[in-house]
């Protein structure tokens, strides 16, 4: 299951946590995707969207 919002195309975002010491240790930022059952085409289909976008509107429930 890819975790890529099917709307805008957010995807995980690969960084480093930073100790104090400066020790750095690879981390992942998700993007925030919920279920949502989204009107595509003129049929109900469920798709995962980020919350950005359900909040902006760009998925018609």
């Amino acid at each position: 299951m890819a975790k890529v919002c099917d709307i805008c195309g957010k995807k995980p975002l690969v960084g480093n946590n930073v100790s104090h010491a400066h020790n750095k240790t690879k981390r992942v930022w998700q993007p925030n995707l919920q279920s949502v059952n989204a009107v595509v085409n003129g049929q109900k289909r469920k798709i995962k969207a980020c919350t950005r976008c359900i909040r902006s509107g760009a998925v018609t429930k």
